[in-house]
This record gives structure tokens, C-alpha cells and sequence, in this order.
């Protein structure tokens, strides 16, 4: 709400054509719809969506999961790919803490994978709340339902809004969980939201060579060519140009 209780929502409207010409002018591959869950703005998003696939960029939602079945089938065709939250594998969790039911998420998730739209899947590691041993390979071992290769992000929370009565996630837990995540088979885990660690790094599953190096949002060395690994040439799953 604004500061002058009028009930206007601030911010200055852009239409999806706007939103086109912008992304062709900074020369973007890809529009991620994020920060606000973009079914939230469903119709908007999709109206850009639309009109990017026509450009050949692609779209990417950064989501909750938490959609109906006929929202993610009229969105099929122009979704390249989703990161969405599991927050928890627990659905006491979803009910006590986020006010939601957990099964339709991993059925979402599941849709995702069928329809063929590329999917990573993020864990804010909460301590107290979400972060038994038990809990992470429960999720790791769903995750690698859906297939080895689906990309895991492990990211630390730090108190804010609601929850500043919680500790932020201690860094080794955050290894301990990405260990956790590569014993039960998964290829591709990551820490988030520690700038630095190893974590962020992406590693070749054939030779174990570190292939992609980042800092935060700034990949600092990509030895990734034409989908494989500079070193051995084995594949390296992903959506690569």
C-alpha cells in the first residue's frame, strides 16, 4: 500500500510491446517473470510471453508452483523454463508456515518436467524449520524423480519481515546439504545466497572438472561448449545456444 492510504498501486505501466522493444534493445536472450509470483499478473505475463516467443526470446518463470493445471497448459507453449520453490517436503510446513497445501507443487513440478520445460528447483534452508538431514534427502530423493539432472539451489535465509525471531542459515549447513543433494544422485547442486562459496560453481558429473565458475550473478569463467564439457566433452544438461 503507498504511504498516503489512498489505495493506489504505485509504479508506471508498461505494456508487453514495451516490454519486447526493451529486452531487443539491451540484447536479452530470455525475460524472467520473478520477484512478484507471476501468476499473480498471469494475463500480463503471458500477453509478453506471447509476443517474446514470437521474437525467439525465451521466458522463464520464476514461480511458487502453486498454479492451477490449466494455468501452466495455456502458458505450455511459450515457457522455456521455471525455477520453482520447494520449500519444504513436509505438508505441515506448507500448511503452518506458507498457508498452502504441498501436492500441488510436486504435482506441478511433475506437469513441468512432462510438458518439457527445463526446470531447476530452490530450497530456502530455514534453520529450525526445514533443515534436518532427514528433510533434505526427502527432497533430494524426489528431486531425483523428476531426474538426475534437474538442478537443485540450496539458498541461505536471513531474517526478515515475518521471521526475524530465526537465525540466518549457517554456512556449513548449507554444504551439508548440497552433500547430501550429490549423494542421492542429483548432478547439478548449489548454494545460494553466499557469494564466494564453492557451492555456486558447476561441476562436470563425467570428470568432475569445474566447468562454470561464478560470484554472485557474474559467471567469471564458462568452459561449457556447444552443451559439453571443455575437458572430457561429456554433456552437460542445460538450455545452451
Amino acid at each position: 500500500m503507498p504511504r498516503d492510504g489512498s489505495g493506489r498501486i504505485e509504479g508506471s505501466e508498461v505494456s508487453p510491446s514495451k516490454i519486447i522493444s526493451l529486452a531487443k534493445q539491451y540484447r536479452c536472450r530470455s525475460i524472467s517473470y520473478t520477484y512478484t509470483e507471476p501468476t499473480i499478473y498471469f494475463e500480463y505475463a503471458y500477453d509478453i510471453a506471447c509476443q517474446a516467443n514470437r521474437e525467439g526470446i525465451k521466458n522463464i518463470f520464476v514461480t511458487n508452483g502453486y498454479m492451477t493445471e490449466e494455468a501452466l497448459e495455456k502458458i505450455r507453449p511459450y515457457l522455456d523454463a521455471a525455477n520453482v520453490d520447494l520449500k519444504s517436503i513436509k505438508g505441515e510446513f506448507y500448511k503452518e508456515i506458507c498457508g498452502a497445501k504441498l501436492e500441488p507443487v510436486l504435482e506441478n513440478l511433475r506437469r513441468m518436467r512432462q510438458m518439457g520445460t527445463w526446470v531447476e528447483i530452490t530450497t530456502l534452508v530455514i534453520p529450525t524449520l526445514n533443515d534436518s538431514d532427514q528433510e533434505f534427502e526427502e527432497i533430494a530423493r524426489f528431486i531425483v524423480s523428476l531426474g538426475p539432472e534437474v538442478p537443485w539451489h540450496l539458498s541461505a535465509f536471513y531474517p526478515t519481515y515475518k521471521m526475524l525471531n530465526l537465525p540466518r542459515t549457517p554456512v556449513p549447513l548449507l554444504h551439508r546439504a548440497r552433500e547430501i543433494g550429490i549423494k542421492a544422485g542429483l548432478r547439478y547442486v548449489y548454494c545460494g545466497n553466499i557469494p564466494g562459496e564453492e557451492g555456486e560453481d558447476t561441476f562436470c558429473p563425467h570428470c568432475g572438472q569445474r566447468v562454470i565458475e561464478r560470484i554472485g550473478f557474474r559467471v567469471t569463467k564458462n568452459d561449457v561448449v556447444n552443451g559439453a564439457c571443455r575437458h572430457c566433452h561429456g554433456k552437460i544438461d542445460g538450455v545452451w545456444n
